[in-house]
């Protein structure tokens, strides 16, 4: 059977673009993408997810590689003054703050109460862009951290394909690709995920990759520099998880090396 691997993804997250290159450079290979709510991360990777895109913080059991920083905006109607600014300081603004963020339990319910003119909201901006709503605006919020999204998957889950997908994110080139017995063509350039990355914590460096979604900042694909990214927070295999096929990723490093690689959990 064809192996396949399914990544789960957060709202405000479009995975469109790895998917191209993915179908692109390994077409022997499924890749199944499930969206899921932002609550069900753990649920996704207990379940049939190999691999997700959450927002931070994520379960620290769990592995993460920070990839992109989302603007946070203030949502307000577009008839408010603070629509005149380049950037809404909350601080000396005089208004009623709905939600300050940075992720609104409830979304559409708190653009209700904007749109009624009860107040602003504070929230990503793939999130705000994703619901399209059209009398609102959205701007940034001065002196924001803003949110992190991350890929994120479980030790046991991790495979030469799981790798692979970690290259292909990272903007690992067709040519660039790991070769039998170990080995990258470019070398080693210091960004490989312990089988994967390191546990989701906090303190990430180097975390920089392509971002998926609107609205995001340090939005550069990028091999290098290794996330030690530790966050707290709130994620099953299956036995048949064959990534080599002879068709798809080939095998590599990594701590699996020399056991046999398990099939998606696709195939189960």
């Amino acid at each position: 059977m064809t192996a396949a691997l399914t990544i789960a993804f957060v709202p405000g997250v479009s995975p469109a673009k790895w998917a191209r290159v993915w179908r692109e450079r390994f077409p022997s290979v499924e890749l199944r993408l499930r969206p899921i709510g932002a609550d069900d991360v753990d649920d996704a990777l207990a379940g049939e997810a190999d691999m997700v895109f959450a927002r931070m913080p994520v379960s620290e059991q769990h592995n993460a590689i920070p990839l992109w920083t989302e603007t946070a905006v203030v949502a307000m109607p577009k008839d408010s003054p603070l629509a005149e600014l380049a950037e809404v300081d909350l601080d000396d603004a005089e208004v009623h703050v709905i939600d300050a963020g940075p992720v609104p339990a409830d979304i559409d319910g708190s653009l209700d109460l904007v749109e009624a003119n009860v107040g602003v909201v504070v929230l990503p901006q793939s999130l705000f862009r994703a619901a399209s709503r059209k009398d609102l605006v959205g701007r940034p919020l001065m002196h924001a951290e803003g949110t992190r999204i991350a890929l994120v998957w479980r030790d046991e889950d991790a495979t030469e394909t799981t790798e692979e997908f970690i290259g292909v994110v990272r903007g690992r080139t067709a040519n660039s690709s790991r070769q039998p017995g170990g080995t990258d063509r470019d070398g080693d350039d210091g960004s490989r995920p312990a089988r994967g990355g390191a546990k989701a914590g906090s303190g990430a460096k180097g975390a920089s990759a392509g971002s998926g979604g609107s609205g995001s900042r340090g939005g550069s694909a990028g091999a290098g520099g290794k996330a030690k990214a530790k966050s707290p927070g709130s994620g099953k295999s299956g036995s048949g998880k064959k990534s080599n096929t002879g068709k798809g990723p080939t095998p590599g490093r990594g701590k699996m090396r020399g056991k046999p690689s398990r099939g998606s959990k696709g195939n189960r």
